[in-house]
């Protein structure tokens, strides 16, 4: 009797030791490393991605000068310049609508702005002073008679200038003009202050 009363006693200390080592594991800061993580993880990283998924389908742009309403607009990411001024009310009356390539995509930040036809103008303007001022010559745009004006080029290399327009389309550099026949890079020296790169008149 003795016997079985002693082994009933140590199984119902067994019972309450085994109950209170899980008690702590659950209590314990650490349980989740035993898979007792709080079955809302998921749920707020799930949240986390959809906030950022959210913010990475809008973008910013600042629409000013000649519209009907300037100011910061939200517009859906991979608009473009005509959506931009449409958030803005659309062109003011005195815009000069060709200026811009509507159809250029916006950037989130960017920020936009339309001229006025005076402006456009003047604008214009001061690009042709510019370019008036500077004496440099065009090799995407220069006749055999204006190449010849450059320090070693004679009439045999002018036109081989010529010949590789004419084969391999515009320049896209002043150096690449060493890719000519006849002009090394001792003949450069002698031109890359005297040359330029612009669109080439078949553009």
């Amino acid at each position: 009797m003795k016997t079985k009363k002693w082994i009933g006693q140590a199984a119902g200390v067994f019972l309450m030791v085994t109950a209170g080592i899980l008690y702590s594991c659950r209590a314990q800061p650490g349980g989740e490393e035993l898979g007792l993580a709080p079955a809302t993880a998921p749920e707020a990283a799930s949240a986390a991605e959809m906030e950022e998924t959210s913010e990475a389908a809008w973008i910013y742009v600042h629409v000013c000068g000649a519209v009907q309403a300037p100011g910061v607009y939200q517009l859906p990411a991979g608009s473009r310049y005509q959506d931009a001024v449409q958030a803005a009310g659309g062109f003011a009356e005195d815009a000069e609508e060709t200026f811009l390539n509507l159809a250029s995509p916006l950037t989130d930040g960017e920020q936009l702005v339309v001229p006025t036809v005076e402006e456009a103008a003047s604008r214009a303007e001061e690009q042709r002073q510019e370019e008036a001022a500077d004496s440099r010559v065009d090799i995407n745009r220069a006749g055999k008679e204006e190449l010849m004006t450059l320090p070693g080029i004679g009439e045999v290399r002018a036109e081989a200038i010529l010949a590789y327009r004419e084969e391999h389309g515009p320049f896209s550099s002043p150096e690449d003009i060493m890719q000519v026949s006849g002009i090394k890079e001792s003949t450069f020296e002698k031109l890359k202050e005297r040359i330029k790169v612009g669109i080439s008149d078949g553009e």
